[in-house]
C-alpha cells in the first residue's frame, strides 16, 4: 500500500515543490511504497506554476518537473489527513500559519529550518533540502520512516 508524505511551504512554488520532485524521483528509482505531494499555506502570495529556481535545480540534477504537480495548490485538512508524514519547510515561517489555519495540526507535524529566498539563495537552501530528502529515502528504504502524529 502506498504511503504519502506531504511537504508544506508558503506558496507551494519553490521549496515544497523541489522537495516533492526530488523525493518522488528517488522513491520511484528505489521502488519504495512512498509518494510525496506538496501544498502551500498562502499560495496567493506568488504567481506562476513553478519557481524558475526549482526548475533549474531539478534540471541540473536530471529530475523531470513531472515529478511534482503541474501547479500550486492550497493546503486542506484532507491533505493533512491523507499524509502519513507531514513536513513544513521552516518552523519560524510556518508554525504561526499552521496554528492560525490548522490549529489542531500545528504541533503534530515535523518542521525543518530551510530558509526561503529572503534569507538563503537556492544554491544554499536546495542542497539542504536534498540532504534531508536523502535521509528520508534511506529511512523509507529501511522501513523506518516514522509517520506524523495524528
Amino acid at each position: 500500500m502506498e504511503k504519502h508524505i506531504l511537504f508544506i511551504c508558503t506558496g507551494n512554488y519553490y521549496r515544497s515543490r523541489f522537495s516533492e520532485a526530488v523525493f518522488n524521483f528517488l522513491a520511484s528509482r528505489k521502488n519504495l511504497p512512498w509518494r510525496a505531494f506538496s501544498r502551500g499555506l498562502m499560495i496567493h502570495l506568488v504567481s506562476g506554476p513553478l519557481s524558475s529556481h526549482t526548475v533549474k535545480a531539478l534540471t541540473v540534477r536530471g529530475i523531470s518537473p513531472l515529478f511534482t504537480a503541474p501547479d500550486r495548490q492550497a493546503l486542506t485538512r484532507a491533505d493533512l489527513e491523507r499524509a502519513a508524514l507531514v513536513i513544513a519547510l521552516k518552523r519560524d515561517e510556518h508554525l504561526a500559519m499552521m496554528t492560525e489555519q490548522f490549529p489542531d495540526w500545528a504541533d503534530k507535524i515535523t518542521y525543518w529550518d530551510i530558509h526561503d529566498l529572503d534569507f538563503a539563495t537556492p544554491e544554499e537552501a536546495l542542497p539542504l533540502i536534498e540532504r534531508k530528502i536523502f535521509a528520508l529515502i534511506d529511512e523509507a528504504a529501511a522501513g523506518k520512516l516514522a509517520p506524523s502524529e495524528s
